[in-house]
């Protein structure tokens, strides 16, 4: 998939003009690639507010277990106000998001630790819980045509979770209860594929 977005957004550039007319529009339609290479269903819309204001709300499910057997069920929901450096949906952009959902990981082996995030447990027990944030951003948006942008997008921010761990991936042993976990750190990657109305 990523490779297909590339080779999309590389055939844009090579055949679009600038297409001022973008400035006029007020919706569009997005999927992030990123979810898409986790198998992650996604969808975001983007509204127009003013010349430099967008609200853009995106939404992720996974509902389904890697063939591995680990875990990696979630659901998420990112609203994000956004103010553009020149006119909205073009060039640079900084944003403002709140983060939402729900999560139930496990058996995902890796040794990764980001802060006091210890990702490594994941590898032996699966987490259930819920969780909600707020982040900054910035991104930039390249226009391809008149319909059709890239944009890419990295944000940081503070997440507040609660959860269940349980002894394995597949058991219902459960060993922690109800746990409070503060995380800052990376809240948001995208390269948006955005079709505008």
């Amino acid at each position: 998939m990523m490779k297909f977005s590339i080779a999309l957004a590389l055939l844009g550039l090579s055949l679009s003009v600038y297409a001022p007319a973008q400035n006029k529009t007020w919706t569009g339609v997005k999927t992030n690639a990123v979810y898409d290479a986790t198998t992650t269903v996604n969808l975001g819309l983007e509204v127009g507010l003013s010349q430099r204001w967008s609200l853009d709300l995106s939404g992720n499910y996974n509902g389904w277990d890697p063939i591995n057997g680990s875990r990696w069920k979630h659901w998420m929901v990112q609203p994000e106000l956004r103010f553009w450096a020149c006119d909205r949906f073009a060039g640079h952009f900084v944003a403002m998001h709140a983060i939402g959902g729900q999560y139930n990981f496990g058996g995902i082996k890796n040794d990764i630790r980001i802060g006091k995030a210890d990702l490594s447990l994941l590898t032996d027990s699966r987490f259930q819980g819920w969780a909600g944030g707020i982040g900054f951003a910035y991104g930039y948006a390249w226009v391809l045509g008149r319909h059709l942008n890239i944009e890419a997008e990295i944000g940081a921010g503070y997440i507040y979770t609660r959860y269940d761990r349980f002894r394995c991936v597949g058991c219902g042993k459960k060993i922690m209860s109800d746990v409070p976990f503060h995380y800052v750190g990376p809240t948001k990657v995208a390269l948006n594929l955005v079709y505008y109305f």
